[in-house]
């Protein structure tokens, strides 16, 4: 790893992983003013069926897409603007509905 990177695990759900290779956990290697939206552009890029799932046409998180960086949620942090350090765990979680 250069000293200008950071690397971020991506952890997915079951759900998620047949697009992303049948990954449960990818790892990017990302600069190191890293953020959230950069993680899911790095994955759109790597797996677009994945970044379809996660982002919608504009680029913006899908609203039943949960994110948490080392068990925070974004929503309560700076959202897609969240920063990433070096070893940061990211969390997708897409929503689970019913009753």
């Amino acid at each position: 790893m250069r000293s200008d990177t950071v690397v971020v695990d991506v952890q997915l759900p079951g759900v998620l992983r047949e697009h992303a290779g049948g990954q449960d956990v990818v790892r990017l290697e990302l600069a190191d003013d890293a953020t959230v939206a950069g993680a899911l552009a790095a994955l759109a890029r790597q797996w677009p069926a994945l970044g379809r799932r996660l982002r919608d046409d504009t680029g913006a998180v899908r609203r039943h897409v949960n994110l948490f960086v080392d068990g925070d949620d974004v929503r309560s942090l700076d959202r897609a603007g969240t920063a990433l350090h070096d070893g940061a765990v990211l969390h997708v979680l897409p929503s689970v509905a019913g009753g």
